[in-house]
Formats: structure tokens, C-alpha cells, sequence
């Protein structure tokens, strides 16, 4: 395969098709085994805890799935078939790969003040942990009403940091509280399955260049920095195993038009002939997670505003890229209202050149669709942006 091209416009399907925007939608009862379809092609979930919306984990399954159970990540994971764990930032991932980040949990936490209580309080630590088996599942909070008195060997800042610890070791595991989104920590052999635990942990050579394959499968065609970045490994420690896996074949190195740094094309990876998407995407789904590589695959600049003071901000404060069909046409900054049930629109800006009735419309329908899995009852566009006009009549018109 030496000396493969492919277009910007084949990248482009590679990638979304990967991550499974090459299936349509379910039209019945969604349930486990559609999220283990979306996992095999996304490998993670990015967890964030903004909630102006709906939490963000939640995003990716909606952009793939439309209206589903929301609590399939959550029985998937009282189930043991997903865990939480630092990825790509904190994630949600398959059980079944926990060995391949085991490298990772016996590697210095990259915090200092996480390296320091281990060094200077090690017995501290294992206090905790044996508190911990006893007890568990706790959230950091219970701790200072459980042992000792404020003031004396414990100190609710110094234990949330154990908990922390001991969860970037995998000796503690962690799982979402629905109602408040904390973190409920207990012993690793309470939250993965013993055969999982059992398996042989992998070289950390092995497991790297694991992760790279997977990071290949789920981007379809990627950089070595997008690459890397997938599982957040860094691109000095993967330098040396692209060319290892090119000569095995497990990874094709390809010129894209318009990238200025060679592609790595996952050997399996399919190239639709069309994609017919049409999807609110995540902040933090792996499509946009890259600002760089959007930019470059879709010509599309995005920038989370969060953290931004309002008066500096160019889109608004949680904006959503909406996807139609393989290119990325129009942004909304978006708010579920539930106290008055509806869905609001801040603004909605569409990029140069759209046709912007024909995005108006799907736009307005896949806000409708959004709504009605919110339980919100309505869709308000507020006004702002350069779409919000054509926006808002498509609104009117999808829901009368």
C-alpha cells in the first residue's frame, strides 16, 4: 500500500464514518447493545460535569443514537462492562481494555501534589485505602464524618487527594452519584470483574502501541499527534512505534490533501461513499475534541468558551458544532431551561457559504428531536448570530 493518497474529502468520510457516522440512527428500543456499537467505534466517553445542558458524556450517545435510555452508561457501568478512568481526560472505557492502561496506573501521577502525599505520607495512604475496603462505596465528603475529628490526622483536603491517588493506581475505582455527578470511590475487585483483573497486564511498549491501533480504528485516518493524543500518551514516548507498526503492517502512513504532516490510515478502515449525518456534537466528542485537526479536516475553528468571560466571547458560552452530512455547517450555544421546559437557542451561527434554509430546517428538527429526549416541551431561539432569523421560522414550522 506505499505511497497511498487520499483526498481531503475521503479523510474527511474515514473519519466520520469511524466514528459511526456512516450507520443511521436506531428506529426502535435502544439498549445495551447499541452502546456497546458506539463504544467499538469511539473507544471512550469524555466525562465533564457541566450541566447547562445535560452532562456531557450523554452527548456522544444522543449525536449517534438520537432519544435513548439515559442511564445506559450508568447500568453499563454497575453492570462492570465500563469504567471510569484518566483517557482522554476522564473517560468512560470498556473494562475490557483496563489492561492496557495499567502502565499508566504504576506511572507517577503527573500532579505533584498527588506525587507528594505519596512520597511523604505513604502509611496516610494506605489508611485510606484500608477505610476504603471497609466501607466503601464513599464519596470524599463522608470522609471527615467517618474517621477522627477535623484537626486531627485527618483533613478533608489530604483525603480527597488519597482517594485520587489510590484511583490513578486502579486500587480504587469510582463511579458516578446521578443526582450530584460525584465521584463514589471503592476497591478495584468491588467495581471490575475478577476476569478482567486476572488478565496479564502487557509490556508498556505493547500496551502503547495498543492504544495507538485503537486510536487508528476510531479516528480512521489521524496524525501521529491526534494519535497520541487519543488516550492522551503524549508524542515522545509514541515517536518510535509508528514506524514499528507501519512495518507491521497494523498502521498505513498516507499524504492527505492539505496536511502538511504525513497520515496514519487504520488498515481496516472503510471509506464511504456518502455520509448522511445529521448530529448536535459534543464539546468533547472525539470529532471536535482535536481543535487543530477540525480545522484542517473540516475548516471549521472551534473554541470551548466556558472560560471565557462573557463580553470576550465570539459564539457563546456551550456551543455545539452541528453536523450535516460530512461537514460541519453551524454552531448553536445551547441551555435546557427546565424549570419553564424548554430548550433555548442563545444564538446560532452558520459557516460561509451554507445553503441556509436546507440547514435551518434539519437544524431545527434535530433541536426538536434533542427537546423531546430532554423532556423539555419546547425550542426558544433567542435571537443572536446570523442564523438565529432562519432558525427560528424553521422552529415555528417544525413544530406546527
Amino acid at each position: 500500500m506505499a505511497g497511498v493518497s487520499l483526498s481531503a474529502s475521503q479523510a474527511r468520510r474515514i473519519a466520520l464514518g469511524a466514528q459511526g457516522f456512516d450507520q443511521r440512527r436506531p428506529t426502535g428500543r435502544v439498549d445495551r447493545r447499541h452502546l456497546r456499537r458506539v463504544f467499538d467505534r469511539m473507544g471512550l466517553i469524555q466525562i465533564d460535569s457541566v450541566n447547562v445542558l445535560v452532562r456531557s458524556q450523554e452527548l456522544p450517545l444522543f449525536a449517534r443514537l438520537g432519544p435513548h435510555p439515559r442511564g445506559l452508561i450508568d447500568d453499563a457501568s454497575a453492570d462492570g462492562e465500563l469504567f471510569e478512568y484518566w483517557v482522554h481526560e476522564a473517560s468512560h472505557v470498556p473494562t475490557d481494555h483496563h489492561h492496557l492502561y495499567r502502565w499508566r496506573m504504576r506511572s507517577p501521577h503527573r500532579w505533584g501534589v498527588f506525587r507528594k502525599l505519596i512520597a511523604d505520607r505513604p502509611d496516610f495512604i494506605e489508611k485510606v485505602y484500608a477505610h476504603v475496603a471497609e466501607n466503601g462505596p464513599i464519596v470524599a465528603g463522608e470522609l471527615k464524618q467517618r474517621i477522627g475529628k477535623k484537626g486531627t490526622w485527618w483533613d478533608y483536603d489530604d483525603g480527597k487527594v488519597a482517594l485520587e491517588a489510590l484511583f490513578h493506581e486502579g486500587r480504587v475505582g469510582a463511579r458516578r452519584r446521578p443526582n450530584d455527578f460525584a465521584r463514589m470511590y471503592d476497591i478495584a475487585e468491588r467495581m471490575i470483574p475478577a476476569d478482567i483483573l486476572d488478565r496479564p497486564t502487557p509490556p508498556e511498549h505493547e500496551a502503547r502501541k495498543e492504544l495507538l491501533v485503537l486510536a487508528a480504528k476510531h479516528h480512521g485516518v489521524a496524525t501521529l499527534t491526534e494519535l497520541a493524543d487519543y488516550h492522551r500518551q503524549g508524542n515522545p514516548p509514541v515517536r518510535p512505534l509508528i514506524p514499528e507498526l507501519v512495518e507491521e503492517g497494523r498502521l498505513v502512513e498516507v499524504d492527505v490533501e492539505g496536511w502538511s504532516k504525513p497520515g496514519y490510515l487504520h488498515p481496516d478502515a472503510a471509506t464511504p461513499r456518502r455520509i448522511s449525518a445529521r448530529a448536535l456534537l459534543s464539546p468533547f466528542d472525539p470529532v471536535v475534541w482535536n481543535r487543530d485537526r477540525i480545522e484542517q479536516m473540516f475548516g471549521f475553528r472551534y473554541r470551548i468558551e466556558i472560560y471565557v468571560p462573557k463580553p470576550k466571547r465570539e459564539y457563546g458560552y456551550y456551543v455545539l458544532p452541528f453536523l450535516l452530512g460530512d461537514k460541519l455547517v453551524a454552531r448553536v450555544d445551547l441551555k435546557a431551561d427546565r424549570s419553564n421546559r424548554t430548550l433555548l437557542v442563545q444564538s446560532a451561527w452558520g459557516e460561509p457559504g451554507i445553503p441556509e434554509g436546507e440547514v435551518a430546517h434539519e437544524l431545527a428538527a434535530e433541536l426538536a428531536l434533542m427537546a423531546g429526549w430532554l423532556g423539555l416541551e419546547r425550542v426558544q431561539v433567542m435571537g443572536a448570530g446570523n442564523l438565529s432569523a432562519a432558525l427560528a421560522g424553521a422552529v415555528d414550522r417544525v413544530a406546527s
